[in-house]
Order: structure tokens, then sequence, then C-alpha cells
């Protein structure tokens, strides 16, 4: 089989990447010529644990190829998978401009039957718009070539995407016709073989899923927030709570971990995507309104936290924050709560010196001089007043107390995602403060 994949960012890229793995001579387009050459020459732009090996292999053996020409990457092609950005718009309703230009390049270059798959997240109705758009482009060459479309929503991590991928919990697909799910069915077949669970449904639904599914986790993250939070007020453990509540079988224990909100370039886009969807539509989504307000809130915790050990004057005091990156195992800080914090802790007229392992260049090109970039954790503690530990990355778990009491000024850790152990910490000297821990 050959795909053609449209768009060469962190979905496009993993995607085609994964299928090249199973054998499926994969395209993948994209109008960054600069891009292109730098994947032809074995840069990956994106971080992702796995990926730039499986590229080079793919790329190595012939079954992975790169081009900014989509009429070569969907020649004899049997599907084109759209994996353009969707960026939110200021009312957060999906920004669908990449999307329908790429539908618009394949209507002008589509010579046979092929199924258009729309990979990147979009709202419902989105497939009818490409569908559209594509026929519009037909009818101007004045052809009727055959296509159908089908929608199948990524449900990719960021630090495991590759083997998310490889090893679904489920593959959803959305399809009109026996014959667009045929081929689908053939090109997902390797995945099949390990007993990983398909889902056909129609085209409408496997949009809506997509959505549906990163609005229940971001709900869940924001309401064990709510929870932390009066813990903190009430003298209760958030750690012993989330335990009690994770062990009922109706509830379960993932996504229940505080901690600063979370971000990303999902989750606070697609939260938003939804709610204005419904409200076009008439219909108000009260409990993700609550989601979206709690986890803005919830970015200003550890700076209330931070005011109020040093008696709401931070002009002049050094910060260190551990871990810029929204999450560990990837350099994505769009949204991400740490750059948050340390925009709030600079108009507060602190010093902020920041690392983490892989996130610094996009911390530079956001925060620029503002801040102070280290190259090593501990070089980042010289001086500072507090540290502030924002991503939970495994370097940072066992520190070396010691060495750290010896560079901090002041010996104060916030933790702002509770990996470490409040009793330990203090038995090193310092002043600790977690999400909802007493």
């Amino acid at each position: 089989m050959k795909i053609a994949v449209v768009g060469t960012g962190y979905v496009g890229l993993v995607t085609g990447t994964c299928f090249a793995e199973t054998g499926v001579k994969v395209v993948c387009v994209d109008v960054d010529s600069d891009k292109i050459q730098s994947l032809k020459a074995g840069s990956v732009p994106v971080y992702e644990p796995g990926l730039e090996a499986m590229i080079k292999r793919n790329t190595a053996k012939g079954r992975l190829h790169f081009t900014t020409d989509i009429g070569e990457g969907i020649e004899s092609a049997d599907a084109v998978f759209i994996a353009a950005g969707t960026p939110p718009e200021e009312d957060g309703s999906a920004d669908l401009r990449h999307v329908l230009r790429v539908a618009g390049d394949i209507g002008k270059t589509i010579n046979d039957y092929i199924v258009v798959v729309i990979k990147s997240t979009v709202p419902v109705g989105t497939s009818l718009k490409v569908q559209k758009v594509i026929m519009e482009e037909l009818e101007k060459r004045d052809l009727k070539i055959p296509f159908d479309m089908s929608s199948n929503p990524e449900f990719l991590k960021e630090g495991s995407a590759v083997e998310d991928f490889l090893k679904p919990e489920r593959i959803v697909i959305g399809t009109g016709t026996e014959k667009a799910a045929e081929i689908m069915r053939r090109l997902y077949k390797p995945f099949l073989l390990n007993n990983h669970p398909i889902y056909f449904m129609d085209i409408a639904s496997a949009e809506m899923t997509k959505y549906a599914a990163n609005a229940m986790l971001a709900t869940r993250i924001s309401f064990i927030n709510e929870i932390a939070n009066l813990c903190d007020i009430l003298g209760a453990d958030v750690n012993q709570v989330r335990k009690g509540i994770g062990s009922d079988s109706r509830i379960g224990s993932k996504f229940l971990y505080p901690g600063t909100g979370y971000g990303g370039s999902c989750f606070p886009k697609d939260v938003k995507a939804l709610i204005k969807t419904a409200a076009d539509h008439g219909y108000e989504l009260n409990v993700l309104k609550a989601v979206e307000k709690a986890n803005n809130f919830q970015k200003s915790v550890l700076l209330r936290k931070i005011r109020n050990h040093f008696n709401d004057n931070l002009t002049g005091k050094t910060i260190c924050i551990w871990g810029m990156a929204f999450k560990p195992h990837t350099d994505d800080i769009r949204e991400a709560s740490a750059i948050a914090l340390a925009e709030m802790l600079l108009n507060e007229g602190a010093k902020v010196i920041a690392y983490d392992p892989a996130a610094m260049n996009e911390t530079r090109k956001v925060l620029g001089e503002k801040i102070t970039c280290a190259t090593d954790m501990y070089e980042a503690l010289k001086g500072a007043d507090a540290l502030a530990l924002m991503t939970e990355w495994a370097e940072f778990r066992i520190p070396d107390l010691d060495k750290m009491a010896e560079l901090m000024k002041q010996k104060v850790i916030f933790d702002g995602r509770n990996i470490y152990d409040p009793a330990e910490i203090r038995k090193f000297g310092f002043v600790y403060y977690g999400i909802g821990r007493r």
C-alpha cells in the first residue's frame, strides 16, 4: 500500500513514520521546503523519543519519503492523510484554514480514486467542508474523480507517541462507504494482528470521539486540582484522597494527579473548541466551562504559595524553575504552566532561572533574555531563594539535597507535581510546599 501524509508536524511525522515501519510506502508532504530538506538530511523538528531513529531507518529502507509536491505524494496512493495544524482562533474555535487549503490542493491534483483521511483534530462537520472543497476543485477541472472521506483521530501522548501508535489502546475510524472502510482496515491490519481494538463508526461520531476524550481527561485533571486546593484549606492530604477514590473501579486512578494545571497542544485548545462548537449550535457546555475556569485558576496556584511565603514581596528574589515543558519527554511548552509561572514571577519583580532537559530552546524563543537559562539542574539553583518544580522529569525525582542546600540562598521548595516526600525534604532543612498536602 501507499499513502500520503500532508503535514510534517508532530502528528503527521509520527503517523507517516509508524505506517512506514509496518511496510507501507509513505510520502510525507509539507509546504515548508526548509523543513523538508532538514528531514531529508535526517534532522527531526520535534522532540519525541524513538522517532528520529525510526525516521532514519525507514528512509534508508526506501519506505519513507519527503517532498513539497503533493502531486508526487498522492500519485497511486490508496489514501491521503490530512495532518495539518488546527490552532485556536481568538474565540476558541479551531482554525481550519490549513486543513481546507490541503483539501484544495488534493482537489487540484488527484487523478484516481483515493480515501481522504482527516487525522487533524477538527470539529464535527469538518469532513463535509473538506469534501465540498475537493469537489469544487474537481468541478473547476471538469472532472468527476471518485473519492471517499474518512475520519481517523489520533490519540497520541507526547513523550510516548511512537509507542502509542504502534500499540494503540483503540483505533477509531469514521467512514461512509464500505470501500473506504476496507482500505482503512487493510492499512491497520498489522495492528489488528496484536488484538488492538478497532472501532468503525460514522464520520461525525469519530470526529466527536476525539474531542470528548480530551475533554473528559481535562475534566479529571481540573477536578482533582480543585479537590487538592480544598485539601490545602481543610488540612487533608490529596495524595491519600486520590488513592482512596482511585481504588473505586468506577473512577480509577489515571489522570488524578494534582498539579499546576494542564497544558500542551491538545487539552486547552480542544476544550475551547468543543465549548465554541456547542455555543454555535445553541448549547452551553457548563461542565467544560468550569473545567477551563478551574485550569486557568490552577496555573497561578504556585505563585500564590510563593507570594505567601515571601510576604507578598518578590522584588529581587531569585526563583529557580525545574521543568519548562508541559510534561516530561517532550520539548512542547505550549500552554505550559511553567511558562505562565515564569511570566507571573517576572511581573512581580522576581528573577527567574530555568532548566529543562529538552525544552530550553523553545523556552528561549518565548521568554528570550527575560530569564536566565541554565544548562544543568544544579547550576540553575545557585543563589536561588526558592525552587519551583514544574515538570516531573525523571532526573528531578531523586536530587542531591545536600548539594541543593549548599547552592541555594534560601532552602525553600515549591513542589508543583507532588513528587517529593515532604518529611524527607524537611530532614535536610528545607521548607516544603506541595499541592493539597499537609
